[in-house]
C-alpha cells in the first residue's frame, strides 16, 4: 500500500496535461459500469466530455480517466492520417481498407494518450508510428492479408530494417531499398519513422527501434503458438506479453511530448519496471475488451482470460474476472512505482506520461465497445 507521503507524490504526478487542447481536458467522475453480461449491441459508445451519460466499462476494471478527449482535434489527426497513408505510402488502396483505417479511429487514440503533446506534429508522429506498426501486424501477421507463421520470422527482420537501415554494399542495398518500395507495411514504417526523426533525439529514436524489436520478437512467439496451436501456461503468456504488447507507443511518449527523458535515466532499473508494469497493465485492458472480437473470429487465439480458463480448469467467465485482478494488480504496482520515481522531476513527467497513455488507451477501448470491443466474454 502507499504511504501518505507516496499518495501525495503521485497526486501530483497525475496532475494533469499542459499541451494542445487540454483546455477542455478535465477528469471525468467514474460513473456506473456496463453490466458484463451485456451484449455489444446493448453497449452505447463511450460519451464525449460535456455529455451527461457517464462512460462505460468493463465492471470492475481499474483505471483513471483521462484527462483529454478533444473531438475536432481527433479528426484533423485522422484526416491528416489518411491523406498520409493514401498519398505518401498508398497503404490500404482498397475503399474498405480505408474506411476499416478511418474507423479504427487513431487520432482520438493519439489524442487521449499524449495529451501534453505541444502540437498536431507530435500527435502525427505518435499517429503514423502506430498506423504503421498495425499495418505490421496486419500484412505480416495476419493470414487475411497473406501473412503466415512459418515466414513470420523472416518478414519481421526485414520490417526491421525499415527503421534501422541496413548497410550493404551498392547493389544489393539497391535490391533492399526496392524491397522495402515495393510493400506498403514496410513503406509506411520508413516513413513514420523518418518523420519521427524529426522531432526525437539519437538516443530516443534508438530507444524505438530496440522496443519494436522486442515486439517482433513476441509476435514471434505468438506465432509459434499458433502455428502449433499450443496454449501456454499463464507465466509463459505474460512474458510473452511484455514483448508483444504497446511498449513502443508508451516509451515515445517524451517525443511526443516534446522532451527527452535521458538514456541514463530510461535505463534505471525503476524506470524499466515502471515501463514494462504499465505496458502489460495496457495491453492486458485490450485482452480483455477485445476476447469476444477473437472468439467470434472462429480462429485459434488465445489471451490472458482464455490461458487462465485453461490452466485452471475454469469457465471463461471466471477466468476474465481472474483476468480483471491481474490487470488492476498491474496498475496499483504501477502506481505505487511510479509514485516512488516522481521526485526526479523529469522521470515525474516521464511517469505522468505513461500514466496518461494507460487511461488514454482505456478509454478508446471504451469509445469502441458496441462497434469494436465489448465488455464481457
Amino acid at each position: 500500500m502507499l504511504d501518505d507521503r507516496s499518495v501525495s507524490r503521485l497526486q501530483g504526478l497525475l496532475s494533469g496535461p499542459n499541451g494542445l487542447g487540454t483546455g477542455l481536458a478535465r477528469p471525468r467522475p467514474a460513473g456506473p459500469r456496463a453490466d458484463p453480461a451485456q451484449s455489444p449491441s446493448q453497449a452505447s459508445q463511450a460519451d464525449q466530455p460535456d455529455q451527461a451519460e457517464p462512460s462505460r466499462g468493463i465492471e470492475g476494471l481499474y483505471c483513471p480517466p483521462a484527462v483529454r478527449d478533444d473531438r475536432v482535434l481527433a479528426d484533423e489527426v485522422n484526416a491528416r492520417i489518411v491523406d498520409w497513408a493514401e498519398r505518401e505510402v498508398n497503404l490500404y488502396p482498397d475503399a474498405d481498407l480505408r474506411a476499416a483505417l478511418l474507423g479504427f479511429d487513431a487520432g482520438r487514440s493519439v489524442v487521449l494518450c499524449h495529451p501534453d503533446a505541444p502540437g498536431i506534429d507530435h500527435l502525427m508522429a505518435a499517429a503514423r508510428l502506430l498506423i504503421a506498426e498495425n499495418a505490421v501486424d496486419d500484412y505480416l501477421c495476419e493470414a487475411e492479408y497473406g501473412g503466415t507463421a512459418d515466414r513470420r520470422g523472416a518478414a519481421l527482420v526485414v520490417a526491421q530494417s525499415a527503421i534501422d537501415p541496413a548497410h550493404n554494399t551498392p547493389r544489393y542495398e539497391a535490391d533492399w531499398r526496392a524491397a522495402l518500395a515495393a510493400h506498403p507495411a514496410l513503406r509506411a514504417m520508413w516513413s513514420a519513422m523518418g518523420y519521427f526523426h524529426q522531432l526525437a533525439t539519437p538516443a530516443q529514436a534508438h530507444r524505438y527501434r530496440h522496443d519494436i524489436a522486442n515486439l517482433y520478437l513476441g509476435y514471434n512467439a505468438e506465432g509459434d503458438c499458433i502455428a502449433q496451436e499450443r496454449t501456454p501456461a499463464v507465466w509463459e503468456y505474460l512474458v510473452q506479453r511484455q514483448f508483444n504488447n504497446f511498449r513502443p507507443c508508451l516509451t515515445i511518449t517524451d517525443s511526443v511530448g516534446g522532451y527527452e527523458l535521458p538514456a541514463h535515466l530510461f535505463a534505471d532499473p525503476g524506470v524499466q519496471r515502471a515501463v514494462a508494469l504499465s505496458s502489460n497493465a495496457a495491453t492486458i485492458c485490450n485482452d480483455l475488451y477485445s476476447l469476444r472480437k477473437e472468439q467470434a473470429s472462429e480462429r485459434f487465439h488465445y489471451s490472458l482470460p482464455t490461458v487462465i480458463a485453461a490452466e485452471e480448469g475454469c469457465s471463461i467467465h471466471e477466468a476474465f474476472d481472474k483476468a480483471i485482478e491481474v490487470h488492476n494488480e498491474l496498475m496499483h504496482q504501477f502506481e505505487e512505482q511510479a509514485a516512488a520515481l516522481a521526485v526526479d522531476p523529469v522521470v515525474g513527467r516521464f511517469m505522468t506520461g505513461l500514466a496518461n497513455w494507460v487511461s488514454g488507451n482505456h478509454e478508446w477501448h471504451v469509445g469502441n465497445v458496441g462497434t469494436r470491443y465489448a465488455t464481457s466474454p
